[in-house]
């Protein structure tokens, strides 16, 4: 029998995102996008709140590296922003010709109706580059833009984008049950 991972890989994530994720984000309000559940969280906030914060614009996205200890709750703006920009968009524009985009110069969202426009590019450039992969280029190493990633098959990365995305869009989703039961 022969395995096409492509597939495989496409599916994996696509399913996800199809039957779970996307369409739960549908009127997503801007309350909700900025809501915060417990004081002190990390946000996308207004250039005048954050001036020297990571973005460019009008928003600025709250990073530290190394994260705190503990790291601090997120919000839906927070966590839809470090999917579009360091999940999806920094690995499209790495591996298969997407936007250039960095946490210091990415555009954040200040609505909830931007953001969904964000994540649906974002995702789109990501799932388009997989399915251009061949079993030959799954196989290939990373490369030096992943760090800990550059020796292993480009399929190791695609497995764990596909985490990263289902687990941060699972939070994204459980802060929207949060929100609407508070």
């Amino acid at each position: 029998m022969t395995v096409d991972w492509t597939k495989q890989l496409t599916e994996q994530l696509d399913w996800h995102w199809q039957h779970h994720v996307r369409s739960r984000l549908d009127g997503l309000t801007d309350d909700e996008y900025f809501w915060q559940p417990v004081p002190d969280c990390w946000t996308v906030r207004p250039r005048t709140e954050n001036p020297d914060g990571p973005g460019i614009g009008d928003f600025t996205i709250d990073f530290a590296f190394p994260e705190p200890t503990p790291p601090p709750v997120t919000t839906i703006a927070w966590r839809l922003g470090h999917i579009i920009v360091g999940v999806l968009g920094m690995r499209a524009a790495s591996h298969f010709g997407g936007p250039a985009m960095t946490y210091q110069d990415y555009p954040y969202a200040g609505t909830a109706d931007e953001a969904l426009k964000q994540l649906d590019d974002a995702y789109a450039n990501w799932i388009a580059g997989v399915r251009s992969l061949t079993g030959e280029t799954l196989t290939r190493p990373v490369g030096p833009a992943e760090g800990p990633y550059a020796e292993e098959p480009m399929a190791t990365l695609v497995l764990h984008i596909s985490r990263e995305t289902i687990h941060h869009s699972a939070e994204v989703l459980l802060l929207r049950d949060l929100y609407r039961n508070r």
